[in-house]
């Protein structure tokens, strides 16, 4: 498949956490030319870091796991929408890019992506057009969901009037959930819908996402009610496409879909497809949990050594020691995601410590007993000991939990070597 990046964005000065660009324009992957060094502190910060050799460890290490299961990845895009690192993804063995959105859509397809599983219902004049234009594009490719009569009235209406034909795949949904058929009736009323557009909408599938529900029991209960009925919908000869598309899995129980899709995809019915897109940087607190659980119930994970990585970061200075037992961080709200836990600081370097010394620049672990207890839209309050070796201009690495709501906050983001070496500088579009 073709893939052509329509992108050529180059560094933005006016970005926050970035250092000093000369006066002519540079690319984002040429960063390294500029000879930044986070530990130098030729970037202001505070900055979100990416760290690639952990960047390029979660990439392998999630598209192993699903070669092992025989399944295809299309992650989902939401976390980062950096196109550069869709891009690593396919190029690491990605079927393709999930998003949720038409405007994510046409940015994935601007930065060279051309196979889009949006895992929503495409709704709206506006967001049926600009898929619409997309699709002009003969080596694009594009999925989208249903879950309705009207939803798939609205799309066969429209794109039989802009002669277009689109693939869609039927949305299978919990009770209390959010979106998908809840019953067979939906269902076969939706099914039916879809012929009465025969030319114009394709279905192709079926997709499910697992991640609402909190007990294992559920999920599989969940994940072989949909396998059933796509058999049955495939026996039927009601899918424009064979084998079928099966697609599910966010990123906390994605070993679990594989098992329970295997099975299908090798006796050839369906082309299974998995959404986790948290992996590529990880965190410390809600996807780590997640891998732990499925470290211990999945053996296939276990075997693959040393496992999903965190791989971003917040660094900040220390702004102001107002009082003992207390350190004032130069980071907020509009910085780091809050929503699952404070960051939490996990390396510490002292900049003039090695600038009077001469030596080579180093970082240590944080001290123990340091945590963030409070964030403002700027600031963070972080306790710590009351002898705590910490001093103004400090410089402080965070972990993070939930990615996704960290990666929106920023425009731009450092990509670093294991010698804190800015190589790239990675552009997001939310």
């Amino acid at each position: 498949m073709k893939v052509t990046n329509y992108l050529s964005s180059t560094i933005d000065p006016s970005s926050k956490g970035l250092g000093n660009v000369p006066g002519a324009s540079v690319p984002l992957a040429d960063a390294a030319r500029l000879d930044w060094n986070l530990l130098n502190e030729d970037v202001s910060l505070p900055a979100a870091v990416l760290y690639s050799d952990r960047v390029e460890h979660n990439l392998q290490w999630m598209q192993d796991f699903v070669t092992r299961y025989g399944v295809n990845l299309a992650p989902h895009g939401k976390t980062t929408m950096a196109p550069q690192l869709f891009r690593r993804q396919m190029e690491t063995g990605a079927w393709g890019i999930t998003l949720a959105t038409a405007h994510q859509t046409r940015m994935a397809y601007r930065g060279g992506i051309s196979r889009v599983l949006m895992a929503n219902q495409l709704v709206g004049r506006h967001n049926m057009a600009m898929i619409a234009e997309l699709l002009t594009d003969q080596d694009f490719e594009f999925f989208c969901l249903v879950d309705s009569v009207q939803g798939v009235e609205q799309l066969g209406e429209f794109f039989r009037a802009a002669d277009r034909r689109l693939q869609v795949l039927l949305e299978l949904g919990v009770p209390g959930g959010r979106t998908g058929v809840r019953d067979a009736q939906t269902r076969d009323a939706v099914v039916e819908a879809i012929k009465r557009y025969r030319g114009t909408l394709r279905l192709v599938g079926v997709e499910i996402y697992e991640g609402i529900l909190k007990e294992e029991s559920d999920v599989r209960a969940f994940l072989r009610e949909a396998a059933t009925i796509t058999q049955e919908l495939a026996a039927a000869g009601r899918f424009a496409r064979m084998p079928a598309l099966l697609s599910g899995a966010g990123s906390a129980w994605y070993d679990v879909v594989a098992e329970e899709f295997a099975p299908l995809s090798q006796a050839g019915v369906v082309d299974v497809v998995l959404r986790p897109g948290c992996y590529v940087t990880h965190d410390v607190g809600v996807y780590k949990e997640a891998q732990s659980q499925i470290l211990t119930r999945n053996p296939i994970a276990r075997e693959m050594g040393v496992a999903l990585l965190p791989a971003l970061q917040l660094w900040a200075y220390v702004q102001s020691i107002p009082e003992p037992g207390r350190a004032i961080i130069g980071f907020g709200k509009r910085d780091a995601a809050f929503d699952a836990g404070f960051p939490e600081p996990s390396r510490h370097y002292r900049p003039s410590r090695d600038r009077a010394t001469g030596a080579a620049p180093r970082e240590i672990d944080a001290s123990e007993g340091w945590k963030v207890f409070q964030m403002m839209d700027q600031h963070a309050y972080m306790q710590i000991p009351a002898d705590a070796d910490i001093a103004v201009g400090d410089m402080i690495a965070f972990d993070i939990s939930h990615p996704c709501l960290t990666f929106d906050k920023w425009r731009q983001v450092l990509m670093v070597d294991p010698s804190y070496r800015v190589t790239e500088v990675i552009e997001t579009f939310f």
